[in-house]
This record gives structure tokens, sequence and C-alpha cells, in this order.
């Protein structure tokens, strides 16, 4: 265990000497949610009732700060620490250390989310001030969205370390991190909740991980998830962290075979 927090100590520390990519990194995702903000209140301001979706406006902004959050998480900067040793041979030396290779990312992983919830704070404040505040959570479901905002990180993690170790076969990272954020964005509700997808892309939807990451703590956070319902879906989430971490297991196993057969 210490040599994992040992890890997670020296991401931080990583996280704080190249500070300077890391607000530039964060910088796009505010643009980004910024826009969010800027398309959905024009598409309010012209809504029948002042409501689409079943939403308000003021529930809206409350929705993209959550979606601002989860995005924030597990920034690119964890993408480098999984698939830069795939991508790079340097993998073949922890095959030789003590330590479970999954765990030393997921660990890496935490060290960068402490830098990252403590900038995303202050920036989600300084957003939500910007367009006039926004919805908070009942006192009841603050608990809750809490667990939900907690069962993200190992939930973004098991598919962002999974894509990485597609490395093993493709040789290349670039492409496939585009297509997993664009995916993501999509399918979790990110960009346009789900609610106001067609039918088919709701049920693919909720056949997937993805609503995880954003739509179940954004419906948790706005009340129209509370109680038993709000449990089921963080059970939901908490179940596809064990089949993603199973799924990684499996494929790391086939990647050091094929490293291996390959001389690595």
């Amino acid at each position: 265990m210490r040599a994992y927090l040992t890890l997670a100590r020296m991401s931080w520390s990583t996280l704080l000497i190249y500070r300077g990519e890391f607000l530039l990194q964060l910088t796009g995702v505010v643009v980004q949610t910024v826009a969010l903000f800027a398309v959905w209140q024009a598409v309010f301001a012209g809504a029948a009732g002042g409501e689409v979706g079943g939403l308000s406006w003021e529930q809206m902004k409350g929705y993209l700060v959550v979606a601002f959050l989860t995005g924030a998480l597990l920034s690119s900067f964890t993408d480098a620490q999984i698939a830069g040793p795939v991508l790079h041979g340097t993998v073949a030396l922890d095959l030789v250390r003590p330590i479970d290779y999954q765990l030393s990312r997921f660990a890496l992983s935490l060290g960068y989310v402490v830098g990252e919830v403590l900038t995303v704070a202050v920036m989600a404040a300084t957003l939500v001030s910007a367009f006039g505040g926004a919805a908070l959570p009942a006192a009841g479901q603050a608990g809750l969205f809490l667990l939900s905002l907690l069962a993200v990180v190992p939930l973004k993690f098991g598919l962002v370390y999974l894509v990485g170790l597609l490395c093993f076969w493709t040789g290349n990272f670039h492409g496939l991190s585009l297509s997993r954020v664009a995916v993501t964005n999509i399918l979790s509700g990110a960009l346009v909740p789900i609610a106001l997808f067609p039918g088919w892309l709701q049920v693919v939807c909720q056949l997937s991980p993805f609503p995880g990451i954003v739509s179940t703590p954004a419906l948790i956070y706005l009340g129209q998830a509370r109680g038993a319902e709000a449990v089921t879906l963080i059970g939901v989430q908490l179940l596809w962290v064990l089949v993603l971490w199973g799924a990684a297991r499996l494929l790391w196993s086939a990647g050091v075979r094929r490293l291996t057969a390959h001389g690595g």
C-alpha cells in the first residue's frame, strides 16, 4: 500500500511541475463549457414554457456544471501515464516490479485527481457566477451526489485504462484518445442530456457505462433521481467499475503475451 501512496504523491508533484500545461488543458474544457452554456441559454430563451426536456434553465446550468466537473477529472495527464509506457516500451520494466500494474496506474491517476478537483472547483464557481448562479442539490441529495461523483473516478479510469491498453496493438494513441473523448461526450450526456436523445440511442446509452460519468451524477444533483432510484444508479456505476476492471485485467494479460511474443 505504501508503494501506491508514493506513486500518488509522485503524480501530484508532477502536476505541480507541469502546472502550466495542466491549466492550459483545463482552459480548453472551460472554453467548451462556456460555449455549451451560451448555446443552451439561447435554446432556453426560445423554449415554450421555459423548459427543455423537463429541465429549467437554472437546472440546466447545474447539469452543465456537473458535466464540467466530471469532464475535467482524469485529464490527458492520465492518458499519457497509461498509454506512454506501452508506446515507448518501458512497460516491460513494470513487469519485473513487485507491484500490480493496474493498481499503480490507478494510484498515479488519484494523485492527478487531487489537483484537478481543487482547480476545477474554483473554475466551476467562477463559471457559474458568470452565468448568474445555478441550482444546488437539496440537503438530502448532496451526500448521494458526492458518492456518485466519487464513483466517476474509478469508472472513468476503467475506460481510459482500457483504451490505453489498446496501444499494444495500435502503436498509436492520439486517434484512440480522440475517439474515446468523442464517444464519451455523446453517450454520457455531457453535451446533450440523454433524455433528449431518440429512443434507440437512449437504449444504447443505458446499456453502456457512459451515463455513469455525467448523466447519473447530474440526475442525482438535480434531484431527478432520489432515494432508492439514486442508490440503484450508484450501484450501476459501481457494477460497471467492476466490469471494466475485470475486462482490463484480461486485456492486460493479452497485451503482455503479445509483448513477450515479440521479444519485449
